[in-house]
């Protein structure tokens, strides 16, 4: 597909992009659902399955902002992408894809903490490290920050940064591995079990990104206990993984360059729809979210295909048929 085919495709997406699911049974059955911010969620209590619609919202700063063409069928793509490369480090849920923007999942019982791996002093939300370190802290989620550094700057080493799962609405918290223990809200063995996952996936999610030209500097994992295998379960890895809502990716070419001019890295994530929204909108979580313009969402479409095709060396094609009529077709959905 020819950018100018892909841009007219993607326009041509503006009017139906995916935001919601109207389902209200899936094989004749009707499920419990739950509706996150990005994903619309069946649980099939009766196979243990959970059914995970990727849908095109885009959150930012807590809040869903709208929707971007394609961006759902790209997530559940670079997921799968994803988890079958690294299934040889932990488990994950992924069972089949049966849509581009379906995956059935195994249930899990989520951990309530997010494993919040970071490489580079980074960000513009209220919780990002940058956000510390400019207002004078040297201290970030127990670990020890030199002084000196500049934004986008390399930390001396990955480190992990356990983030609170605030309720839908809600913002989450960074706190240190003490914090989150003295919480009473995981058992100190498993969290470090967690850590260790989340540790290997990130130095792995950086070795392929290297090898295609990028730099990842930051991502989120979200582990559950699969019970499927008996009493004790198996630490699992769910939800995504290493997906540009999930992942800040930069260009490595010029990173450099860009970082001694004291430039943003050319980045490949939502970022841009981040840096949009806290810059020319001049929102940053409180209020109803500003309507996005039309180029706005191409263009952070035009990203997240990027990333898509430049993480998997695969072309993105993106299916432009009607995505509710499709998907209803693919679970035997009404």
């Amino acid at each position: 597909m020819t950018v100018a085919n892909l841009d007219e495709a993607l326009r041509l997406q503006l009017r139906h992009t995916l935001d919601a699911t109207p389902f209200t049974t899936i094989g004749g059955r009707k499920l419990p659902r739950y509706d996150g911010k990005v994903r619309d969620c069946y649980i099939d209590k009766e196979r243990g399955e959970r059914i995970i619609i990727v849908t095109d919202r885009l959150s930012a700063f807590d809040a869903v902002v709208g929707t971007i063409p394609s961006k759902g069928q790209v997530l559940n793509q670079l997921a799968r992408f994803w988890f079958e490369k690294t299934k040889h480090i932990a488990p994950n849920h992924m069972l089949r894809v049966p849509d581009p923007n379906v995956m059935i999942a195994r249930e899990c019982e989520p951990l309530p903490v997010e494993l919040v791996m970071r490489s580079y002093l980074t960000g513009v939300t209220s919780t990002s490290i940058w956000k510390a370190y400019e207002a004078g802290a040297r201290t970030f989620c127990g670990h020890a920050l030199p002084d000196g550094m500049t934004k986008n700057q390399k930390l001396p080493h990955a480190i992990l940064t356990p983030s609170t799962k605030a309720a839908k609405g809600g913002h989450d918290v960074s706190v240190s591995r003490e914090e989150l223990l003295a919480m009473g809200r995981i058992d100190p063995k498993l969290f470090d079990r967690a850590a260790e996952i989340a540790s290997a996936l990130f130095a792995e999610g950086q070795r392929h990104a290297a090898a295609q030209g990028l730099i990842l500097a930051d991502t989120k994992y979200e582990m559950g206990i699969d019970r499927s295998s008996g009493p004790e379960g198996t630490l699992t890895v769910i939800d995504e993984i290493h997906t540009p809502d999930s992942s800040r990716y930069w260009y490595a070419v010029d990173y450099e360059e860009r970082l001694a001019k004291g430039e943003e890295p050319r980045s490949l994530d939502k970022e841009y729809v981040r840096r949009w929204l806290s810059g020319e909108a001049n929102w940053s979580g409180d209020g109803p979210p500003p309507i996005m313009p039309d180029e706005v969402k191409l263009e952070a479409a035009r990203r997240y295909i990027a990333s898509y095709e430049l993480v998997t060396g695969a072309t993105f094609v993106p299916d432009t048929g009607h995505p509710i009529d499709r998907i209803a077709q693919a679970l035997g959905a009404a």
